[in-house]
C-alpha cells in the first residue's frame, strides 16, 4: 500500500493517507441466487440446445458447444449481464438451409465470419438503433416465443414428438390428444404441479424449503418418480463426442457464402439486441435489481455475441444469439449478475463430459413441462394490460401472431410496420372543437398539428367572430411549419381587427403566441421575472406577486424581511406549480416508478451562488448531489462524528453505482477565505462547529504551501490571488481524499469509476475542468476552460476545444 504524507506547516500530528487500493488477490464471489438461477437455466438450455441441433440437421454436439460458448464467452464479454445466449430457435430455418446447401463444415466457417462481422458492427457503434423498438413489439416478441415453445413442448408432455412449425403443432394436437402417453403425462403433471405450488408453500417450513429453486426440485422429483416406478418414458440421451466435426475452409460460390454470412449476422444481431432490450425491461420490473444491475450496453453486447460466434464456429458449434426464453428464465429465477449466465455454460460443459449417466435418467417429459411453463409465463397479462392502456394492442397482437406463425424476424418486422402505421395515424389524427366559455371563444386542438390538419384548422379559425377574445388550447407535442404559418397569419389578422388571442397548453398554462409584435417582444425581453435563473430580489414583478409587499425602504426591519422572504418562497413554489410542474410531471413520475439512477456524484460547495443544475445543464435524476461548506471530503476516520459525506460516497458508489465523481469548487469561496485567515488551533478557545469542520480543509493549505506540488494554473495563467489558488488546490486535494475511500479505490481499480475536478468562476460564469483528473495518481493541476462548442464525453471528462 502506498502511503502519502503531506508537507506540514504546523505542529499537528502526521497522518498517513492511503492512495491506492489494498493489495492482494481479489476473490471471485458467486451469489446463491446466481447459483440456483444457473441451474434453472441449464435445465432449460440442455434439451433446447439438443432439440435445435436436431431440427437443423447439425451434429447434436454442436448444440451443446453453442450453449456452452454462449454462456461463458457471451456471458463474460457481452453488455447485457443477465441475458443468456446460445443456439436460438429463430435461427433454425436459416442454419438448416446453409447446412443443406454447403455442408456442416462450411456452415461453421460462415458462423466464424458472421462473428467477425458482428465485431466490426460493434466497432461502428450501430447497435443503439435497437432502442427504436416499441415496447409493444418487445412484449409481443416475448409472448410469441412463449407460445411457440409451449406448443412444441406440449407434444412431448403428452408423450409425442413436436412438429417443425407452430401451425403443424396446432394441427397435430387433436391426434396427439387421442394418443396420450400415460407415463409421460404423469411425469409432466408432477413437474408442473411442483413448479406452480413450490413458490406458494406456506409457513416457516415453506420459507425454508423455498430456498431451493422450483425448477431443480420439480425435475429432481420427476426423475426420482420415473426411476422408482420404472416408468417407460424417453430420457435424455447425450451423444458421443467421437463423431464431432470441426469447421473447414468455405467451399461454394463467393456470393452465396457472403449472403449466408450477412443473413447469420443480421439475424443473430437483431435477435440478440431485441432480447437485450427485453431483458432490461424485465430487470426494471424487479425492485431488487432495478438499481444494482446496469442497463445493457448494446454495442458491447454486439461485440460479445460476435466473439461467441467466432469461438462457437471454430469449435464446431451452431450460431449463437441472445435467447429470450432462457434470459427470461434467468431473470425470473432470481439471477443478480452475469455469473449465472457463465455458470450455466460451465454446467453444460460438465454435463456433456462428466454427468452423462446422471443426466440420462432425466425424463424428457419433465424438461418439456418445465420449458412449457416458462413459455406460458412469457405471455404476461400485465404486459397485455399495459399495451391495451396505451392503445398499442394491435401492434402487440400482430407481433405475437407474426412470431408464432412466421418467425421472430418476420414477426418483429410486421410489428414495426404496424407500429409505424399507428404512429402515422395518430400524427394525422387531429380533433378541433369550438365552444363559448365565460364570454370568450375556446378553440381546442387535440393531437398533432401537421399540414394534414391545416384545412380543418383554417376553417375553424375563420368561423370565430371578429374582435372576440379567443383562447386557443393546444394539446399536442408537435406543430409543423404549415400549421404554424396558418395560426400565425390568422392571429395577425384577428389582432388587427381588435380581437385578442391567448394560446395555452392543455393545463391552461399560457405559452408564447405564434405572432408577437416588436413592442411586446421588447417588453418581454425586459421583463426578466419570467427567467428561472433570476434571483427573487431582482424580480420587477415581485411586489405584485407578493400581495402588496412593501418596497425596499420598508423591508429593512427583521420581521418584514422574514415576511418578504416567506412570500418570495411561496411565490416561487406557486410559479413552479403553474409553469414548470406540468412540463416535468411525466418525467418525475417515471423517476418515481423506476427509482433514481444518477450517473454522477457531484460534490460541491453549499454557496448559494452555485446552481448545479444550471451550470451542468442537468435535469432530475442526473446528479446525486452532496453540498457542504467548502466542498470538503473528510478522510476516512477523521469525520469527527459526522459521517454524512462518507455515507453519501458509499451510497453513490456501492448502491447507485455512479460512473463518475466530480468535485466542484468555485471562486470567492468563504470557506477558503476562512482557512487562509485562521491561525493555529488555540486549545483555550472552544472550537465552534464551523472551525471543527474547516479542519478537513487544512490538507489543502498544506498542499498549497508545499514545494513538492506545483501551483495550480487556470487556463494557462496563474491564479489571481491566494484565495483563488487555495480554491483550485482544494479541488485537487479533495480528489486525493476520495481515493482513500475503500469503495472508491476498488471501483477505480476495476476501471468502472472516474474522478473529475471542476472549478466555477462565479463572476465570469465560466466553468473549468481539471486536466488529467481521470488518471490513476497523476494530476496536471491545470484547469482548462470549457468553451461553448466543447463536446464532453461521459466517460472521459477532460476537455478539448472542438475543431
Amino acid at each position: 500500500m502506498t502511503l502519502y504524507t503531506p508537507a506540514r506547516t504546523t505542529n499537528r500530528p502526521r497522518i498517513q493517507r492511503p492512495h491506492s487500493p489494498p493489495d492482494g488477490p481479489r476473490r471471485f464471489r458467486i451469489a446463491g441466487a446466481d447459483l440456483s438461477a444457473s441451474v434453472a437455466v441449464f435445465l432449460i438450455a440442455l434439451p433446447l440446445s439438443l432439440g435445435i441441433a436436431l431440427a437443423t440437421g447439425a451434429p447434436l454436439q454442436s448444440g451443446l458447444v453453442a450453449a456452452a460458448v454462449g454462456g461463458i464467452v457471451a456471458g463474460r464479454f457481452g453488455g447485457s449481464p443477465l441475458q443468456v445466449s446460445g443456439p436460438a430457435a429463430g435461427l433454425t430455418v436459416v442454419t438448416a438451409e446453409l447446412i443443406q446447401r454447403y455442408g456442416w463444415r462450411t456452415t461453421c466457417a460462415i458462423t466464424v465470419l458472421a462473428g467477425l462481422a458482428q465485431l466490426g458492427l460493434s466497432a461502428l457503434r450501430v447497435a443503439r438503433s435497437a432502442l427504436a423498438v416499441s415496447p409493444a413489439i418487445v412484449h409481443g416478441m416475448l409472448a410469441g416465443i412463449g407460445v411457440t415453445i409451449a406448443l412444441a413442448q406440449l407434444h412431448i408432455v403428452l408423450g409425442g414428438t413436436p412438429q417443425s412449425s407452430t401451425v403443424a403443432n396446432v394441427l397435430g394436437l387433436p391426434a396427439q390428444l387421442a394418443n396420450v402417453h400415460p407415463s409421460a403425462l404423469a411425469i409432466s403433471a408432477l413437474t408442473v404441479t411442483v413448479l406452480l405450488c413450490w413458490p406458494k408453500l406456506p409457513g416457516r417450513a415453506g420459507r425454508l424449503v423455498r430456498k431451493a429453486p422450483a425448477a431443480l426440485v420439480a425435475v429432481a422429483g420427476a426423475t426420482a418418480l420415473a426411476a422408482l416406478t420404472g416408468l417407460a418414458v424417453p430420457r435424455v440421451d447425450l451423444p458421443s463426442w467421437s463423431s464431432h466435426a470441426l469447421p473447414g475452409l468455405p467451399e461454394g460460390p463467393v456470393l452465396g457464402i457472403a449472403a449466408g454470412v450477412l443473413t447469420i449476422t443480421l439475424v443473430t444481431s437483431v435477435q440478440s439486441l431485441l432480447s437485450a432490450v427485453a431483458v432490461d425491461k424485465l430487470v426494471a420490473a424487479r425492485p431488487d435489481l432495478g438499481r444494482t444491475v446496469p442497463r445493457s450496453g448494446l454495442d458491447r453486447e454486439l461485440a460479445g455475441q460476435g466473439a461467441a460466434n467466432v469461438v462457437s464456429g471454430a469449435l464446431g458449434g451452431l450460431p449463437v444469439a441472445g435467447v429470450a426464453v432462457r434470459s427470461v428464465a434467468n431473470v425470473s429465477a432470481g439471477a443478480v449478475s452475469r455469473a449465472s449466465t457463465m455458470l450455466h455454460g460451465l454446467w453444460i460443459v460438465l454435463a456433456a463430459l462428466l454427468l452423462v449417466p446422471v443426466l440420462d435418467l432425466i425424463p424428457l417429459a419433465a424438461l418439456a413441462a418445465l420449458v412449457m411453463v416458462v413459455g406460458i409465463q412469457m405471455v404476461s397479462i400485465t404486459h397485455i394490460r399495459t399495451v391495451t392502456r396505451h392503445r398499442e394492442v394491435v401492434v402487440y397482437a400482430v407481433t405475437l401472431a407474426g412470431v408464432t406463425l412466421v418467425g421472430i424476424l418476420e414477426g418483429v418486422a410486421l410489428g414495426i410496420a404496424v407500429a409505424i402505421a399507428v404512429a402515422l395515424h395518430r400524427l394525422a389524427r387531429t380533433r378541433i372543437t369550438r365552444e363559448e366559455r365565460d364570454g370568450h371563444e375556446l378553440l381546442r386542438v387535440r393531437g398533432q398539428l401537421t399540414f394534414l390538419a391545416v384545412p380543418r384548422l383554417s376553417r375553424a379559425l375563420h368561423q370565430l367572430p371578429r374582435g372576440s377574445h379567443v383562447v386557443v388550447e393546444l394539446d399536442g407535442s408537435f406543430m409543423d411549419h404549415a400549421a404554424f404559418e396558418t395560426l400565425s397569419e390568422w392571429t395577425s389578422g384577428h389582432l388587427a381587427h381588435g380581437g385578442t388571442v391567448e394560446t395555452t397548453g392543455p393545463s391552461g398554462v399560457r405559452i408564447a403566441e405564434p405572432h408577437t409584435s416588436p413592442d411586446a417582444a421588447a417588453d418581454t425581453a425586459s421583463h426578466t421575472c419570467c427567467r428561472p435563473w433570476t434571483p427573487w430580489h431582482n424580480h420587477p414583478c415581485g411586489e405584485q406577486e407578493t400581495d402588496g409587499a412593501d418596497g425596499p425602504e420598508e423591508t429593512t426591519a427583521p420581521a418584514e424581511t422574514r415576511r418578504t422572504s416567506g412570500l418570495h418562497l411561496a411565490s416561487g413554489i406557486g410559479k413552479f406549480q403553474r409553469n414548470t410542474a406540468p412540463l416535468v410531471r411525466d418525467e418525475l413520475a417515471r423517476l418515481a416508478r423506476e427509482g433514481q439512477r444518477p450517473s454522477q456524484l457531484f460534490l460541491t460547495c453549499a454557496d448559494s451562488r452555485l446552481v448545479t443544475s444550471m451550470i451542468t445543464s442537468s435535469g432530475p435524476g442526473d446528479l446525486f448531489t452532496v453540498r457542504n461548506v467548502g466542498n470538503l471530503v473528510p478522510l476516512p476516520g477523521e469525520e469527527s462524528g459526522d459521517d454524512s459525506v462518507a455515507a453519501a460516497i458509499e451510497y453513490a458508489v456501492d448502491v447507485l453505482r455512479v460512473e463518475s465523481i466530480t468535485v466542484c469548487g468555485h471562486s470567492g469561496c468563504g470557506a477558503m477565505q476562512a482557512l487562509l485567515g485562521s491561525g493555529p488551533d488555540d486549545p483555550a478557545t472552544p472550537p465552534t462547529p464551523l472551525r471543527r469542520w474547516l479542519r478537513h480543509g487544512r490538507p489543502s493549505l498544506d498542499r498549497m504551501a508545499s514545494r513538492r506540488h506545483a501551483w495550480a494554473r487556470i487556463s494557462g495563467r496563474l491564479p489571481a490571488d491566494a484565495v483563488e489558488q487555495l480554491c483550485l488546490t482544494n479541488v485537487v486535494q479533495q480528489l486525493e481524499h476520495l481515493r482513500a475511500y475503500e469503495s472508491v479505490a476498488r471501483r477505480l481499480a476495476e476501471g468502472s469509476l472516474t474522478l473529475h475536478g471542476m472549478y466555477f468562476h462565479v463572476g465570469e460564469a465560466q466553468a473549468y475542468l481539471l486536466s488529467g483528473a481521470d488518471e490513476v495518481h497523476s494530476y496536471d493541476d491545470v484547469f482548462t476552460q470549457v468553451m461553448p462548442s466543447d463536446h464532453l464525453e461521459s466517460d472521459h471528462l477532460t476537455t478539448a476545444r472542438a475543431s
